[in-house]
């Protein structure tokens, strides 16, 4: 399990100006190596790449990166927009952190602002004619990673705001956080069951501020309850939605200053994220679903080829983890996520919104029906419930007997009476 400090560090790589401001830094490393490098430099090599032939090469650059990077965002933008129309506004969160455009851009823009920074440098006379050779090797670096990025960019622009990259993107996301909950079901801390009965002297740490629970740093609360000699019952999970003042658990022992460390393990924020949260991508995923079979949109090949995504993501779940009951924080005892919450998430709305459509109601049987037979006894009970939901649905909503008749026999699932 990462701590709360790296997973903020991991957030921060995400963003835009942080990769932008990396790529700028290089400016002021060639300045303070052409100090120190420019004594190695021949005299020849000096003259025949000295400020001149710099110059020239950072002007080009200046005057196209800015250019490149306006377009690029204006494309960047408007994909992201539409693919949020197409498919559902919480897309664009996973979209947003996308690594590649994100690379791309902050590799333009880290270019123009590299090379402004030369020219200013150069024009103030602060380098020599043989300090000028070092900037100029720099420049040669920037313009081979504008070469290199533009490439990436055009073979990323074919498919950029499409449905399919859409869908990949969440799906890779969602995959990333079912792994960490099939090898830590309960954060590495002591699993604890919905029937779990917290022992009678506890006290509750509320909850700073409202919002979703973001991240758990069940480590960081682990060593704080092992200086204290207490312990922690955690009662909400990455995705809850909690108001200011309301129950994030129960401390068994410990003092004020404990609790404090507790509330500040326990990140909140405004908007639900994917990182610890793997229903957070399974619903996103089944409301694109939704959303194509909407009279506007009228895609039923969208809803089937989600129901297809849905049950891969759950059977890779489904296989235990290496070191899935491996207690690592003692102290600490989690909730776990069932995996009937999984498979409600997953397949709860497009069992109702599909029913109308043989098509979609067949895919979607036939993936509970998978579930069923492959998945593990908590989420074979879970996915058997949800057919029999969508079954109800599409005797009721189907036009035809036939249609009826057809869902039942894939579905499996005898008539009652």
């Amino acid at each position: 399990m990462i701590s709360k400090r790296l997973w903020h560090l991991l957030r921060l790589m995400r963003e835009l100006w942080v990769r932008t401001v990396i790529l700028a830094a290089m400016a002021v490393v060639a300045a303070a190596l052409a100090s120190v490098l420019s004594p190695l430099i021949p005299e020849d090599l000096a003259k025949s790449f000295g400020k001149d032939a710099a110059l020239s090469v950072l002007n080009i650059i200046a005057n196209s990166m800015l250019t490149v990077t306006t377009f690029s965002l204006t494309i960047m933008v408007s994909a992201y927009q539409w693919a949020s129309s197409q498919s559902t506004p919480r897309a664009q969160r996973v979209l947003l952190e996308d690594t590649t455009t994100h690379t791309v851009l902050a590799t333009f823009l880290g270019a123009f602002i590299f090379a402004l920074l030369s020219i200013i440098l150069l024009r103030a006379h602060l380098y020599g004619e043989r300090a000028a050779v070092v900037v100029f090797g720099f420049t040669v670096g920037v313009v081979v990673m504008v070469v290199l990025a533009m490439l990436r960019w055009i073979e990323h622009l074919s498919r950029l705001g499409s449905m399919d990259d859409t869908l990949e993107q969440i799906e890779g996301r969602a995959r990333d956080a079912l792994e960490i909950r099939r090898d830590r079901p309960s954060l590495g801390a002591r699993p604890m069951s919905a029937a779990h009965h917290i022992p009678a002297g506890g006290t509750k740490v509320r909850a700073g501020r409202g919002g979703y629970i973001q991240f758990i740093d069940t480590g960081a609360i682990n060593a704080c309850a092992e200086t204290a000699e207490a312990e922690f019952y955690v009662t909400v999970l990455p995705g809850d939605h909690v108001t200011a003042g309301s129950a994030l658990g129960y401390a068994i022992g410990g003092d004020a200053d404990y609790h404090s460390k507790i509330n500040a393990a326990i990140h909140i924020g405004d908007l639900r994220t994917p990182d610890q949260d793997p229903r957070f991508g399974l619903l996103v995923l089944s409301e694109i679903a939704s959303r194509a079979l909407s009279p506007g949109i009228n895609d039923p090949g969208t809803a089937i080829d989600v129901a297809f995504r849905l049950e891969r993501l759950l059977l890779d779940h489904a296989r235990p983890g290496p070191t899935a009951r491996e207690v690592r924080y003692p102290r600490v005892h989690s909730r776990v996520l069932t995996d009937a919450h999984l498979v409600r998430d997953a397949f709860g709305a497009l069992c109702r919104d599909g029913a109308p459509l043989i098509e979609v109601a067949v895919r979607v049987q036939h993936a509970l029906k998978e579930l069923r037979e492959r998945g593990a006894p908590e989420m074979a009970a879970a996915a058997e419930d949800m057919a029999r939901s969508a079954l109800a649905y599409g005797e009721a909503l189907l036009p035809l007997d036939e249609e009826k008749e057809k869902l039942r026999q894939i579905s499996g699932i005898p008539a009652e009476g």
